[in-house]
């Protein structure tokens, strides 16, 4: 008699496609988005789930977690987990994987691109072209990055990630995290604000969540300067979006470069006037490459914890229960 699968309630529709169909291929899948009542699904049917899949973009409310009594794991793709219900999850015992350390060149890379295209204007320039500019004036002069002074905001696995990258352009870095880091080669300012001061451009790699939330605010930005650059490809909370839309507005930085907002996808619309700025739209991973290995890990991390109760990797305060 062959084995039943084992039931996994799937939050929404993943980031690759593919993922959703490979889950659908090894797990009877459930996805709670495509029911046309979730709350009363989950009341009828919320017992019978011991496992759910989500994203590190969707999370898992709380609602969700109180509504499925046998919950033991949850796979979520993607390193973010403020919007996981951290306090709900540790209630009930739940563990948490994630896919951290698979996406963190491609991150690294995205936050150069940002620096290079806000620093020497790409983008400007692409439309100073396509407008028809070129024939009539010339081209604003810009920043120059090579040799300039390099600005870390949580030099985790991404942060030391923009840091080696940042060697290339012969770039001294510096970085600020709640304490040093006893084998870091950067050195290490004791305050947000220091570091702000010293920084020609201000990256931010630190996690989001309430203890981040707008970490950057007005008085970082005065101290990043007039001639500062800030970039975020972090999470969009850790950034004050209106302080920084003032300080573009009023040059009080030189420039920004934005792969998160704080209501995606809903940048302030201050900012889509602003010609110095650069925006994208989440897509620091965004890779072939880097979504499959994703992809992959969430589907490991399942596979693990259901063969030894731990998954390949585990968030922080998950594994601290």
């Amino acid at each position: 008699m062959a084995h039943s699968r084992p039931r996994i309630l799937q939050y929404g529709k993943m980031p690759l496609p593919q993922l959703d169909t490979e889950l659908a291929q090894i797990y009877d899948v459930h996805l709670l988005s495509e029911q046309a009542d979730p709350q009363q699904f989950l009341a009828e049917q919320g017992a019978q789930f011991e496992y759910l899949v989500t994203s590190a973009a969707m999370g898992v409310p709380a609602w969700v977690v109180d509504a499925l009594p046998r919950l033991r794991f949850v796979s979520s793709f993607g390193v973010g987990f403020d919007a996981l219900n951290k306090e709900a999850l540790l209630r009930r015992g739940v563990r948490v994987g994630y896919t951290p350390g698979v996406l963190d060149d491609c991150v690294a890379d995205m936050a150069l691109a940002l620096l290079l295209d806000a620093a020497r204007g790409l983008s400007a320039a692409d439309r100073f072209v396509r407008q028809g500019h070129w024939s009539q004036q010339r081209f604003g002069l810009q920043s120059r990055v090579s040799g300039k002074r390099l600005g870390i905001l949580g030099m985790g696995r991404i942060g030391s990630t923009v840091a080696r990258r940042a060697s290339g352009f012969d770039m001294p870095v510096a970085y600020h995290n709640r304490r040093p880091l006893a084998d870091s080669p950067y050195l290490y300012q004791p305050s947000l604000l220091e570091l702000a001061r010293w920084a020609d451009f201000l990256v931010i790699t630190a996690t989001g969540g309430d203890g981040t939330h707008h970490l950057v605010n007005a008085e970082v930005l005065d101290a990043l300067g007039p001639r500062g650059f800030l970039i975020n490809v972090a999470r969009g909370n850790v950034l004050d979006e209106a302080a920084l839309v003032s300080a573009l507005q009023e040059g009080r930085i030189a420039g920004a470069g934005l792969d998160v907002f704080e209501h995606e996808p809903y940048p302030l619309p201050a900012l889509l006037a602003l010609d110095n700025v650069v925006l994208a739209p989440h897509i620091a991973s965004g890779t072939l490459e880097t979504r499959r290995a994703m992809a992959d890990l969430t589907l490991r991390n399942l596979e693990q914890f259901m063969a030894t109760g731990a998954p390949v990797a585990e968030v922080p305060w998950s594994a601290a229960q």
